[in-house]
């Protein structure tokens, strides 16, 4: 009796595992700002995350044979109820299994606490950089992660950049949302601490048709060079076309929501010798995945390899953890992402799954040199860009 006892036993477990690995479909949220004011950096991002997902699926590797499915869904970039809204049609209506996005800051920090929270779904944001998400993890249940770093290295690194060519006064301006505000005060705190000196450091709104009122105060204030912490598709081009129009500022120091193929569209050379950063990396993997990508969409947009990877460690943990619930696979995301195992880089997702199936460890690497710290989220590696003959050129990468 003992022995059937213990065999129905086994059988129930094994009986479980295969349910487990055996979902058919997976279905992936994407959820970025397909409008709004990051809209032209968008479209690459979520090509990068489905181009990881297809891979994923086209191997037949993951958890035996399931498919993958990757669902769209407007973030806006700066309208929580429009990203909640989408984040709880993906997620009760859709039943995907987890979100890769959101992209800005407030709304990835809405859809988080409002609809991934309550439901155990994953989340790895690509882009949402604010430093008030590190803060997140403490309360998350150990569901968000980020491929992107803290705007509190970016503001060192700004700070950097600006003190190698002997920029030591600037005023800033910011979008006044969690991610301008959040990098302003990062990149204040950073620059002083240099020895640096901000000059002003005020908010603009975005959707105005005029911007000269706050131009006017950014040149009382004065500054060798005006930092634009905004949006490439929203104020943040209207403040620069404003500075540009009365002469108030013609170079600036651009973070990474200004740099996109709208940025020189807009400006050319008007702007030749502005200067800015944007997370990015030289690494082997960087490489492979411009080669992976062709041309079928700019593998080197902001945020676009994050965005492969974001997708990538979501599916690689799904292995790991053999199964598709976020219960399962959460505790398994800075496994894959870090040492010990055998490096992963883009297009070889087969070769990841493959490993984790048969027992083994992996170190994901990918496209932008992942290594997840602390709550979750990336180290940071930047590349440096000057715009020149009113092109975005590679300074180098840090």
């Amino acid at each position: 009796m003992k022995k059937m006892l213990l065999a129905t036993a086994a059988g129930v477990l094994a009986a479980h595992a295969a349910s487990a690995m055996d979902v058919g479909e997976v279905k992936i949220g994407i959820i970025l700002g397909l409008t709004g004011p990051i809209e032209s950096l968008t479209p690459q991002m979520a090509s990068g995350a489905e181009l990881a997902l297809a891979e994923t699926s086209d191997s037949g590797l993951l958890l035996n044979g399931a498919t993958v499915t990757a669902i769209r869904g407007d973030s806006t970039c700066i309208d929580a109820a429009a990203a909640v809204s989408a984040a709880e049609q993906q997620i009760t209506g859709d039943g995907v299994h987890a979100i890769v996005g959101g992209d800005c800051s407030g709304v990835t920090g809405a859809i988080l606490q409002n609809v991934a929270l309550p439901n155990g779904v994953v989340m790895i944001s690509p882009s949402a950089t604010s430093p008030g998400l590190s803060h997140v993890n403490n309360e998350d249940n150990g569901l968000f992660f980020r491929t992107a770093p803290s705007d509190a290295r970016q503001g060192v690194v700004m700070t950097e950049v600006l003190m190698e060519q002997g920029i030591d006064e600037v005023a800033v301006t910011y979008t006044n949302n969690d991610y301008g505000k959040g990098l302003a005060d990062s990149f204040q705190m950073a620059f002083e601490a240099a020895g640096g000196k901000v000059t002003i450091n005020a908010a603009h709104e975005d959707g105005k048709a005029d911007y000269s009122a706050e131009v006017g105060a950014l040149a009382s204030a004065g500054g060798e060079r005006l930092v634009v912490a905004g949006y490439v598709d929203q104020g943040g081009s209207g403040i620069i076309r404003a500075a540009l129009d009365t002469g108030a500022f013609d170079t600036f120091h651009l973070p990474d929501g200004m740099i996109s193929e709208a940025l020189t569209a807009n400006f050319g050379s008007e702007i030749d010798g502005s200067t800015g950063q944007h997370p990015g990396t030289d690494s082997e993997g960087a490489s492979m995945f411009h080669e992976l990508v062709g041309g079928a969409f700019d593998a080197s947009s902001p945020f676009t390899a994050e965005s492969y990877d974001a997708a990538a460690l979501i599916v690689l943990a799904m292995q790991a953890a053999g199964s598709a619930d976020s219960a399962d696979f959460k505790h398994k995301v800075m496994d894959v992402a870090n040492a010990p195992g055998e490096q992963i880089f883009p297009g070889e997702l087969a070769k990841a799954l493959q490993i984790l199936a048969d027992g083994g460890e992996i170190d994901y690497v990918g496209a932008s040199a992942v290594e997840l710290i602390g709550p979750g989220e990336s180290a940071g590696n930047y590349r440096q860009i000057v715009v020149a003959g009113g092109e975005v050129t590679t300074v180098k990468y840090r």
